[in-house]
């Protein structure tokens, strides 16, 4: 049986995730209001123009479109602009195109994780060398500059109290399915304004666990500062009936925390993540 959806729908959906997140203001990271950390806004439109083909493509592994789409925006951009968002959207991906008639997304996305092997894991471990993420360095388990011994979902479970996306395997994708899908649901229904909702779903990610991207970088004190500025935001920005009218609020925020160097990387990866679950469980 075909899946409900085809590789070049689910590129496009990739796509839109990734503009999308982009056009949202997003402090402390690129956006199409200001670039930053050595990165500018056209890195993460190549970068998405050129790993949307590779990530989508049938019959590959979810190990295959992960280390695929990291070789093509290597040689693209030259940098790790979207490792994160990668591994979150390969299984949401590879779930939709397995997806038959009368199965839910989130049904299939448990079941593709279950299903997760060694080889998965030697194609992921290979991606993340290649990319070369901020704060990689050698680990006591299963570290990626060795050749894995577990399955992808083994290996991921082993790093989940450290890494907030390593978590999303390890826990059905629950930050996205059960959190952010819904929060950017509200957020859509009270401002009527996808770039909008996207920067209140950005801004949830960053209230509700500590940015592991950060911890890596600053440490935990520095991510637990950023959570309470990100809490003091939030309530201000959900307050409001117009957003733009926090712009200039979030502009000087943003321009704070890219002086600080503070760059809260995994929020902006569930937040691409939660865009394509939500594009995809609403076009079923």
């Amino acid at each position: 049986m075909a899946s409900q959806f085809t590789p070049t729908q689910l590129a496009l959906a990739y796509k839109n995730s990734c503009m999308g997140e982009l056009q949202a203001l997003k402090p402390g990271n690129v956006h199409a209001f200001s670039d930053g950390h050595g990165m500018t806004i056209q890195d993460f439109i190549q970068s998405a123009d050129v790993s949307a083909e590779p990530i989508a493509k049938a019959s590959l592994s979810v190990g295959e479109r992960v280390f695929y789409a990291v070789e093509a925006t290597q040689k693209a951009v030259g940098q790790n602009t979207n490792l994160g968002m990668l591994l979150l959207c390969a299984p949401l991906l590879h779930a939709a195109s397995n997806l038959q008639a009368n199965q839910s997304l989130w049904g299939q996305l448990y079941q593709t994780l279950n299903q997760l092997s060694l080889d998965d894991a030697v194609w992921v471990a290979k991606a993340i060398v290649l990319a070369n993420p901020g704060g990689l360095g050698a680990s006591s388990q299963h570290d990626v500059h060795e050749s894995p011994s577990v399955s992808l979902l083994e290996m991921m479970r082993s790093a989940q109290d450290k890494d907030r996306v390593s978590w999303q395997y390890s826990n059905c994708f629950q930050d996205i399915v059960d959190f952010g899908v819904n929060l950017y649901a509200d957020a859509l229904l009270k401002w009527e304004n996808a770039a909008w909702a996207t920067t209140a779903l950005y801004l949830g990610f960053l209230t509700k666990h500590a940015d592991t991207h950060v911890v890596r970088k600053h440490g935990e004190g520095v991510a637990n500062i950023l959570m309470q500025e990100a809490k003091e935001m939030q309530s201000n920005y959900w307050a409001t009936h117009n957003p733009k009218l926090m712009q200039k609020q979030l502009l000087v925020w943003d321009a704070s925390l890219k002086a600080r160097k503070i760059n809260p990387g995994t929020s902006a990866d569930l937040t691409v993540a939660t865009l394509l679950a939500s594009e995809l469980a609403f076009a079923i």
